[in-house]
């Protein structure tokens, strides 16, 4: 019978809805975030302040949490937002720092250095999150490096009975296009390897936030499809989706990577149809980066009425895909009476 902390099972039943499906949504852009409103506005991205950033991140916030089980915040620029969350909505809080450093290879991480899981249990989160990037094609001295990274922070997280949530990205460690057709052919098996590999205990995770197995724009048939370029029929995109899902003994969520929030649900409709047994979503631009030139542009008052309107229904016509595809986060172990949650020694805060 699988085994969790009370305190950890209380965390990651804080961030998922009344049926255990985690509907969040992810407002920890930082980098991203800074050079996108400084295009709109025409300006460096050192010209978007701290307090611009809070006060994007707040709205997003305020508008979203009423329809969503949990929001995704960072300690950099987030944690005024965190305050201005819907009551019903619980609170992850990133770790890593934005980005990675480019003087060093490989897309290695940081964590934000002045910051540490005990903080973010201060500061009111009910569960941790870390992106790194990752694929097997990487040089393997570079990949011992970023597991030991994972299994450092999955130990913190464990001291302080936090629940630790691992987002994976795959990329191209030869700097191809990896918005391209090869790039897509490989994707599949980046995605299952990586979620077979941080599913290993020693890395403390406890959920996954992981990517779409396949690129949409390239499934024979899909409406993401432009081109008519084919990386996969519709069965091979299916047999991807369940030989990612079945290769992971964690529960695991789906990230929007910035697709558009049509192009987002077609893929958890596809995952559906394929029988992926995935916990709900971590979405973020899917649902508010039209909002991002809005806001540069015309200011926050533009920004809300946008946000109360066309990302509300977003993330409405999101719950209601999740609604038909999504399966609660417990049936990964069998269902809610399987798992055994334990007391633990060490305590904080």
């Amino acid at each position: 019978m699988p085994t969790i902390s009370k305190r950890k099972l209380e965390g990651i039943n804080r961030v998922a809805d009344g049926r255990g499906v985690i509907r969040a949504a992810a407002m920890d852009q930082r980098g991203s975030l800074r050079k996108e409103l400084a295009k709109h506005k025409g300006c460096h991205p050192s010209g978007i302040t701290h307090a611009q950033m809070a006060e994007f991140k707040t709205a997003v916030t305020r508008a979203l949490t009423p329809h969503a089980s949990a929001i995704l915040l960072d300690p950099e620029f987030g944690l005024e937002a965190a305050k201005a969350r819907s009551k019903n909505a619980g609170l992850l809080l990133a770790y890593e720092l934005s980005g990675y450093d480019n003087n060093f290879p490989g897309r290695v991480p940081t964590l934000v250095p002045y910051w540490s899981v005990r903080q973010s249990i201060e500061a009111g989160a009910d569960c941790i999150k870390i992106l790194m990037y990752y694929t097997h094609e990487e040089e393997a001295k570079i990949n011992d490096i970023k597991k030991a990274w994972v299994e450092r922070i999955g130990a913190e997280c464990a001291l302080y009975e936090k629940a630790f949530f691992l987002e994976c990205v795959t990329y191209d460690p030869k700097g191809g296009d990896e918005k391209g057709l090869d790039f897509a052919r490989r994707k599949p098996a980046a995605v299952a390897d990586y979620m077979k590999e941080f599913s290993k205990p020693q890395y403390y995770v406890d959920v996954l936030k992981v990517e779409i197995p396949v690129n949409m724009a390239y499934v024979e048939g899909a409406k993401a499809n432009k081109t008519g370029q084919v990386a996969y029929s519709r069965a091979e995109a299916k047999n991807h989706y369940l030989r990612a899902a079945e290769g992971s003994r964690l529960p695991f969520i789906y990230l929007s990577a910035g697709v558009d929030d049509d192009v987002f649900r077609e893929s958890l409709e596809l995952a559906g149809e394929a029988g992926a047994n995935f916990a709900g979503v971590l979405c973020g631009r899917a649902t508010w980066k039209e909002g991002m030139p809005i806001y540069a542009k015309q200011g926050i008052k533009a920004l809300e009425d946008w946000l109360n309107d066309r990302a509300v229904k977003n993330i409405k016509a999101l719950n209601q895909v999740l609604e038909r595809t999504a399966h609660p986060w417990f049936d990964k172990f069998g269902g809610k009476d399987k798992i055994q949650s334990v007391d633990r020694t060490v305590s904080c805060c």
